[in-house]
């Protein structure tokens, strides 16, 4: 009779897997709008999910998608479901800033946290849940004032959705040129759906301004860009990071050519000086998509990429603490993300504290131009 010989290694090892409990697997929920009037920038902030692998600092993950259409009240009955059904330990989106707004009484509510992909700004009582790795939108718009400022630009107009992005754009531009000197001669909104603006524009040429501020985003961006150049005007016009995508120099074509906005540095990635850590960050993450999701260095890119770190760096402290898929590992992996620091992502140097759930400077903000089809970094 034969036996079968098993080596010493092996008992160990079976043993040491028999005295440790099993680790239960990440679960992470996607609430996206890739669908109805937000689809061109959800599918954006997708694919990088779709072009990742199912591990993340070593541990096994499943991830729970849900398309919210970008709809406020559907984006609320996803975390719901997230949090009661799908019993995940941590929310990803959604991607864009009204149904963001809305989730976030929820996720304190459900003690579930979010990472939202695009910015809010929340009152002090619904901050402890509610993460955000897209940059503050003052930040970002106060290298533009800046460059308006240079540029000599007294006065200005502004044309913006008329929705809660919108409500951000229009709270940060109105303080800093008043910060700066710079006059508002004419305040015009707008719905994301609308196919004219013309209306709006023929007020804003009236007034004579100096530079025009779009606060839009993608596609819709282009239509208030374009009207201007169709009605003669020759000043500046500046944009939110929410064009920094494909959509809108592919929509804007040659009309675009000229604009000013302000970006993240994943964009312009390659420009950067080796000395800036972001760079290399960046460049890698660029390298890893480039079969699947060639098109990612683009600013929505860089929040699901930044999502993914900032969740893999809370990990290790979470894990010590309480087991996935409990209310336990829900709060410890929110402690553990709010203890974050010097985390080095795409879009900037992440430092939380309890008082700010972003944790970025000005590392996170470069201004570039669209030229000969492609965003460029102004010096």
């Amino acid at each position: 009779m034969r036996l079968k010989t098993i080596g010493l290694a092996t008992l160990v090892g079976a043993a040491m897997a028999l005295a440790q409990p099993a680790k239960a697997d990440i679960t992470i929920g996607l609430s996206m709008g890739v669908t109805g009037p937000t689809a061109s920038l959800g599918q954006l902030y997708k694919r990088v999910f779709d072009n990742i692998p199912d591990t993340l600092g070593g541990q096994k993950v499943k991830f729970v998608f849900l398309d919210d259409a970008g709809d406020p009240s559907n984006a609320v009955k996803n975390f719901r479901k997230l949090a009661d059904e799908e019993k995940v330990d941590i929310v990803i989106g959604p991607t864009n800033t009204p149904p963001c707004l809305a989730v976030a009484p929820v996720a304190n509510e459900l003690k579930l946290a979010q990472i939202c992909l695009s910015p809010v700004e929340v009152a002090d009582d619904k901050r402890p849940y509610v993460f955000g790795v897209a940059q503050p939108v003052p930040l970002m718009m106060s290298i533009l004032v800046e460059h308006m400022k240079k540029n000599g630009v007294k006065t200005l107009a502004f044309i913006g959705y008329a929705d809660g992005w919108g409500d951000l754009c229009w709270k940060a531009i109105e303080k800093l040129a008043a910060d700066n000197g710079i006059q508002i001669v004419a305040h015009e909104r707008f719905n994301r759906p609308d196919t004219s603006v013309t209306a709006q524009v023929l007020k804003i040429i009236a007034a004579k301004p100096d530079a025009v501020f779009v606060g839009a985003s993608s596609t819709p961006a282009t239509l208030p860009h374009i009207t201007l150049k169709e009605r003669g005007f020759a000043g500046n016009i500046y944009h939110t990071h929410g064009v920094i995508g494909p959509d809108f120099i592919r929509n804007g074509g040659k009309a675009v050519e000229g604009a000013f906005a302000t970006s993240g540095p994943l964009v312009v990635a390659r420009d950067l000086p080796d000395s800036n850590p972001i760079k290399k960050v960046s460049l890698d993450f660029l390298k890893a998509m480039e079969t699947g999701y060639p098109q990612a260095a683009n600013m929505f890119a860089g929040c699901s990429h930044d999502a993914l770190k900032l969740i893999e760096t809370a990990l290790p402290a979470a894990l010590k603490k309480a087991k996935p898929g409990t209310p336990e590992f829900r709060v410890a992996l929110r402690d553990a993300l709010e203890g974050i620091k010097d985390l080095v992502g795409t879009l900037g140097v992440y430092n939380m504290t309890p008082a700010d759930h972003n944790g970025v400077d000005q590392r996170a903000r470069v201004l570039v131009t669209v030229a000969n089809g492609a965003f460029k970094l102004v010096p």
